[in-house]
């Protein structure tokens, strides 16, 4: 079995510079730069007759290169937030990617994803972080902003360990320009 999501990487300057807000919140597991990126759809554990199914479905899903924003910050959880996070402005082209991407999950047999789509890109977990420290990093650091361009989107392999998980790309699939 191996598990598996499909998200879109950051150029790697653009991750340096999110890894550089971390700190100041209690209860942080920051994100490492390597491991940044905006998830289109969590796979989880499947088999390799799965995996190789899904690369199939992958390999003919055509979609445009996009110019995404990174827009800002928020949190998960509310008064007991559990995820910190920055915010990708809604963008029609990404939502019809991320759609064809949950019909090709669909494709292979595994369920609707019962969450709504917020694309965001995860800076930390948390665990006891006092709300209104997390309120404070979102207010110091707001405004900011930053381009993303997307040329490709990814199939990566989660690797679970005690400190965290690891992201592994396996397959990049290029968006077409034409």
């Amino acid at each position: 079995m191996i598990r598996l999501f499909v998200g879109l990487g950051l150029p790697a300057d653009l991750a340096t510079r999110l890894e550089a807000l971390a700190g100041g919140v209690p209860g942080a597991r920051w994100v490492a730069a390597r491991n940044l990126h905006v998830t289109l759809r969590f796979i989880g554990e499947v088999d390799e007759a799965q995996a190789e199914e899904l690369h199939d479905h992958l390999c003919r899903l055509q979609a445009r290169p996009l110019a995404l924003t990174i827009k800002d910050f928020g949190s998960f959880g509310g008064a007991k937030p559990r995820a910190l996070w920055a915010a990708i402005k809604p963008d029609p082209a990404l939502d019809r990617l991320q759609h064809k991407v949950e019909q090709a999950a669909q494709a292979i047999g595994l369920a609707p994803e019962g969450r709504k789509f917020i694309p965001h890109i995860t800076l930390a977990w948390l665990k006891g972080a006092p709300a209104d420290r997390v309120a404070g990093f979102i207010a110091h650091h707001t405004p900011w902003a930053a381009a993303l361009p997307v040329a490709a989107f990814t199939v990566y392999r989660s690797l679970l360990g005690a400190g965290g998980a690891e992201y592994q790309a396996l397959t990049e699939y290029p968006l077409d320009s034409k």
